[in-house]
Parts: C-alpha cells; sequence; structure tokens
C-alpha cells in the first residue's frame, strides 16, 4: 500500500547525493552535498520533518525536489544578484521514538491505538524534534564545512502531519529559521487534541457536563500539558499574553476576538519578535479528518488580520500563505510537493529583501 505522506505520481525522482552523517548524535541524511555549485560561498540549510509513524527517508521526495529547483534556478539566473553565489543542502532526521531513536511503539499510536498518553507522548515529540533543530543548526556547519570552505547563512524547514505540528515550533521559537513549509500541520493543540477526544469518545471527554469541560487538566491531557503549551504551542502562546488565555471552552468553535488596543501593544512586540520577515506556508487538506483544518483556522484567521497589509502588526513584513485543497485528506499529494517546492524556491531566490511588504494570501485548489 502506498504511503499517503509521500507524492506519488507517474514522474520518477531525479538521482542526487546523499550522504548519512553523525551530528549531535543524530544520524542526518545530507542530500545535494555533491550538487552544490562550485562557486557557492554561502549555503542555505533545509530541515525536513517527517511525519507520525514515519522516518526520514519519507521525506527523501522533498529534499530532492528543493535541492534540484534551487540548482535549476541558479543554472537558469532565475534568482536575485546577490543569491547567484548560494547553495542548498536538505537534511532529514529520525523524529524522536522514530526510525532508529524509536524505544517504545506504543508511544506512537493515538488514543484509539491504545496509548492513553497519546496528547503527552506526541507533544512531547515534536516539541523535542523542534527543539533537535536548533541543536542541529548550532553544529550542522562543523560537519558539513569543517574546513570553513562554506558557510550556512540561511536555514528553512519544512514538515508534514506531526513534521508540521513541529515545523510550526520552528519558525516561532528558532529566531535562524527564516521559513516554514507546514503540510497538514495544526498550530492549535488544543483544538486538535479536544476534537480528537471527542470523536474518540474518552472517558474524560464524556463524564463530565458538559462533555469535556473537565478535560483540560485530566489524566489524557495533564495540567503539566496545558502550561508547557503557553511557551511552545503558537495558539496557546500567543493567546496567554492576553485574556483569552486559557480558553473559556475547550475546542474552540467560534473565532477568536480581536485584541483591544492594550493587548495589541502586548502582543506587537512579541509577534515581531518571533516572526518578523519570516515566510510561512501552509497546506491543508480541505477533507483531512485527522487534522481538520478547522480546528487551525481560527488561530490562522486571527494571525492573518493581525500581520496583514491593514493588520495591526504589518510592520512585521510577515508572510504568510494558506493553501486548502479541496476533497484532500490527511496526506501529502503531487499538488501540495509542487506548491511546496516552488515556495522553497520563491523564498531563496528572494533573498533577505528587506523592501518587502506584509503579504497574506488564503486560497483554495
Amino acid at each position: 500500500m502506498a504511503n499517503p505522506m509521500v507524492p506519488s505520481d507517474s514522474t520518477p525522482l531525479p538521482q542526487i547525493s546523499k550522504k548519512d552523517i553523525p551530528v549531535s548524535g543524530l544520524i542526518c541524511s545530507v542530500y545535494g552535498l555533491e550538487e552544490i555549485p562550485s562557486q557557492a560561498t554561502e549555503v542555505s540549510c533545509l530541515y525536513l520533518l517527517h511525519p507520525r509513524s514515519n522516518t526520514r527517508e519519507s521525506m527523501e521526495w522533498a529534499a530532492i525536489g528543493a535541492v534540484v529547483e534551487w540548482n535549476r534556478r541558479l543554472a537558469n539566473k532565475q534568482v536575485a544578484p546577490g543569491e547567484q553565489d548560494k547553495g542548498l543542502v536538505a537534511v532529514s532526521f529520525d523524529q524522536r521514538n522514530h526510525g532508529s531513536r524509536e524505544v517504545d511503539k506504543l508511544c506512537n499510536e493515538s488514543w484509539r491505538g491504545g496509548n492513553p498518553n497519546h496528547a503527552q507522548d506526541m507533544f512531547a515529540i515534536f516539541n523535542g524534534t523542534t527543539r533537535d533543530v536548533s541543536t542541529l543548526i548550532d553544529y550542522m556547519g562543523c560537519y558539513l564545512f569543517p574546513k570553513s570552505e562554506r558557510k550556512i547563512t540561511n536555514n528553512l524547514v519544512l514538515g508534514a502531519s506531526l513534521g508540521g505540528h513541529a515545523a510550526w515550533g520552528c519558525i516561532l521559537h528558532e529566531p535562524r529559521i527564516t521559513s516554514a513549509t507546514i503540510i497538514v500541520g495544526c498550530p492549535d493543540y488544543i483544538n486538535l487534541m479536544t476534537d480528537r477526544a471527542e470523536r474518540s469518545k474518552l472517558a474524560t471527554w464524556t463524564s463530565s457536563s458538559p462533555p469535556g469541560s473537565h478535560f483540560l487538566g485530566s489524566e489524557s491531557f495533564p495540567q503539566p500539558l496545558v502550561d508547557t503549551l503557553k511557551n511552545w504551542d503558537p495558539t496557546s502562546f500567543f493567546l496567554s499574553h492576553i485574556s483569552e488565555y486559557p480558553p473559556k471552552e475547550p475546542k474552540r468553535s467560534g473565532p477568536i476576538p480581536d485584541p483591544t488596543e492594550e493587548e495589541k501593544n502586548i502582543l506587537r512586540p512579541v509577534v515581531k519578535r518571533c516572526l518578523a520577515g519570516k515566510r510561512i506556508l501552509v497546506l491543508s487538506g480541505g477533507a483531512d479528518k485527522l487534522v481538520p483544518y478547522a480546528r487551525g483556522e481560527p488561530f490562522l484567521t486571527w494571525l492573518k488580520k493581525a500581520i496583514g497589509p491593514e493588520g495591526w502588526c504589518a510592520e512585521g513584513k510577515i508572510s504568510l500563505e494558506d493553501i486548502i485543497f479541496e476533497g484532500v485528506g490527511h496526506q501529502v499529494t503531487p499538488p501540495m510537493r509542487d506548491e511546496a517546492v516552488k515556495f522553497i524556491g520563491d523564498c531563496l531566490a528572494a533573498g533577505q529583501d528587506s523592501s518587502r511588504s506584509a503579504v497574506v494570501r488564503t486560497s483554495k485548489m
């Protein structure tokens, strides 16, 4: 059976170089080292974060697609003048408790799969991946270019599903990450997991009146997890700065209220510190039942309104493209792949253009 997290069509993948390197105790598959143009003195590094129950090999499509597309643009001089001497490599590694790092298979299962600790296990795993990326950024140059013949000057991230959740953490909390491609991921962990708890008919959801009113803080979603989310989860992180947190209802059904003028003054420097000048592409399946677009939509709508050209944080010059693929479930399709590869190429080709303004785009395909 084909892996739904690997886009498949009749077009075979080109062959590029791949080298497995242990970095900080992690086996990293590095793609494109041998294809770096000889004139390149600087290199961008794209970190690839795989889905739950997959391994680093499942992200090869993204590595090959991004490297081949960037080198094609270089050869055809389809990049900004200052970007002609920059190469690209892609790095994938196993997330915690996956592949070479698996210690307990049950920890990767859902509530329905028999794992009572699903909420804390899943967040701890992908939050750990977010932190792993920061560690790898610290040391990757030491292993790829030990003679300092080239320098890594830009870092990007692409994640799918579990990796998409982790990519949100990377773009928010790692200042050296300049762009993120998030495929079927969610920026609101509470809204995602309360929906999953309700659909799973957990006793900790159904036993209260109204259902779910005591879910947050229960053994299925312990209070220390709720507290940790305020430091890492995009929705909880931003809203914990204002009166909207903690949520009045565990499962959010309506829009997030606009912040007051006082709250805008609190939030503006936080949003700019985390996201100023960064680019984000969100690719979602309109028929996704595992990570429904509706669970992240309230936060995405709130953020797009804040950072748009007329928003209260427009000066942050943040770009957010939000594309929903109608009729697509929890999978990575060839059109999603094409959008992701194009976005990465566009980010690299434009370079650090300080003159650009805020960009927000929402579309359906």
